[in-house]
């Protein structure tokens, strides 16, 4: 396979744009092939839920849980779980349907581009 220049020049502002946010005290983007979120339920990478609600609609949250810090770590359905305490939030809009949180997940910004979905946590 050979390196066109139009991606070989999105290679480096991808590459650039992650040391940027690094550098500037923003955790490095994370990115998952659209085709590998299904459709009504979530995966959760290393500080990021992508979710797919509904068919070709996206959304990322912050994977830490805001009770207590820890990493969501459980994905059932159309939920996700910190499996710390117990929390367990809805993908649709990151609420809380169980505590003990009682803050809903932080939304992340989230790009898709040929095909993959990237999230960054800008710290909002």
């Amino acid at each position: 396979m050979t390196c066109s220049r139009r991606l070989f020049l999105l290679g480096s502002a991808t590459t650039f744009a992650g040391a940027f946010l690094a550098a500037c005290g923003y955790p490095a983007p994370e990115e998952v092939a659209a085709t590998e979120v299904p459709i009504g339920s979530a995966v959760i990478l290393d500080k990021v839920i992508i979710a797919q609600p509904e068919a070709g609609t996206y959304v990322a949250y912050s994977s830490t849980c805001p009770h207590e810090f820890k990493k969501i770590t459980q994905v059932k359905g159309d939920t996700v779980r910190c499996t710390a305490h117990g929390s367990l939030f809805n993908i649709v809009d990151g609420s809380v349907i169980s505590g003990p949180a009682v803050r809903g997940l932080r939304e992340l910004d989230l790009e898709e581009h040929s095909g993959k979905l990237i999230a960054t946590d800008t710290g909002d």
